[in-house]
């Protein structure tokens, strides 16, 4: 996300400067380590003052914009930069852990509110991060976004990528196709895939076939949790590279998946692109890429919420068809690269007047 931020910025005709590859992450809370990484962003936040102020008025920053700080990455020279060149600080994916106020991130976590405290504007995507800034005046939302152009490429040869399709994973064209596509980790991707295997052999009057893009460690677990289809219901392509993915979004009918504990999932955001529905897990971040009843249907948590959710997708053509008509548009009004671009700029200037 923070190439797109920068993409989307450059797009809104912002210059943008990569200052520092100072890596200030420190995982395990190792005090040593941690007071070594502030002494050395201090350093380096002071020979960045000194370059620019040696620089003319014009060349100077005119806004510093940190991506993602947290106790864990605290930003050591933004603040610090930001003050001595007296120009406005923005964050974007800023998050507090309140819990975090004592032990051996402490000084991290203070670090982490100071930097909130002193930023002009909190850019936040996910509306659980968002609620947890401490100065709510701040915080500015960004919708998630995508660069849309391969997506748009894709949808007018939809017939014939799911001609391959069809013909290299022996699928009936005739039947609707669902897509689901993550890696296999252990942990909440594993557990949505076991929930969407369920959900699936809940439903087993209504035709379909799945296909499934994604490999990792769990990915025994994941053919095992589908080990009760029947053959040649379900298609496991493994690991899927990023520019073949438009292609297959748009061969396929319905992405489906359970969602569980993601922030908002660029999956959701892509299929849309490439014109199909989906069928996801109800959050609040998810609720922010998929408009209920428009481009999908959420699900509450749930093995037979997520069932009838899908049941009822598929038994429902013609508004399938018309969700899937709707989701390109949707994307490109309110998560494309141009809108982020827009937005962006909208914040970073008021950040500007304040």
């Amino acid at each position: 996300m923070a190439r797109m931020i920068v993409q989307a910025l450059e797009q809104a005709g912002h210059e943008v400067e990569l200052a520092s590859r100072f890596r200030s992450r420190e995982a395990l809370g190792d005090a040593r380590r941690l007071e070594r990484l502030q002494r050395l962003g201090d350093r380096l936040a002071e020979r960045l003052v000194r370059h620019y102020q040696g620089l003319p008025p014009r060349r100077r920053p005119q806004l510093w914009f940190t991506y993602h700080l947290y106790y864990k990455a605290p930003d050591w020279i933004g603040p610090k930069v930001a003050r001595a060149l007296r120009i406005p600080y923005v964050v974007a994916e800023g998050s507090v852990a309140y819990k975090r106020a004592g032990g051996p991130w402490a000084a991290s976590h203070r670090a982490v509110l100071e930097a909130l405290d002193q930023a002009a504007a909190v850019v936040t995507l996910n509306p659980l991060d968002a609620k947890l800034i401490p100065d709510q005046s701040k915080v500015r939302a960004l919708k998630p976004f995508i660069d849309t152009t391969p997506y748009e490429a894709v949808r007018p040869l939809r017939a014939d990528y799911r001609a391959v399709l069809a013909s290299e994973q022996q699928l009936d064209p005739d039947l609707p196709w669902l897509l689901a596509a993550a890696m296999m980790r252990p942990g909440d991707k594993l557990k949505s895939y076991q929930i969407l295997a369920q959900a699936l052999r809940a439903i087993p009057d209504i035709p379909w076939q799945l296909v499934v893009a994604g490999d990792g460690q769990a990915y025994d677990a994941v053919v095992q949790g589908f080990g009760w289809a029947l053959p040649g219901r379900v298609r496991f392509l493994g690991l899927v590279q990023p520019e073949v993915m438009p292609a297959l979004y748009a061969a396929c009918d319905l992405l489906v998946w359970p969602a569980v504990n993601e922030a908002f999932g660029m999956v959701l955001l892509e299929a849309q692109a490439a014109g199909i529905p989906v069928v996801a897990g109800r959050s609040p971040g998810v609720e922010n890429v998929v408009a209920e009843g428009i481009t999908g249907y959420l699900s509450d948590p749930g093995l037979a919420t997520f069932a009838a959710s899908v049941r009822e997708m598929l038994s429902q053509k013609a508004s399938r068809l018309a969700m899937g008509e709707a989701a390109p548009r949707l994307i490109a009004e309110q998560h494309s690269m141009l809108a982020a671009a827009r937005r962006l700029n909208a914040i970073l200037e008021e950040a500007s007047r304040r």
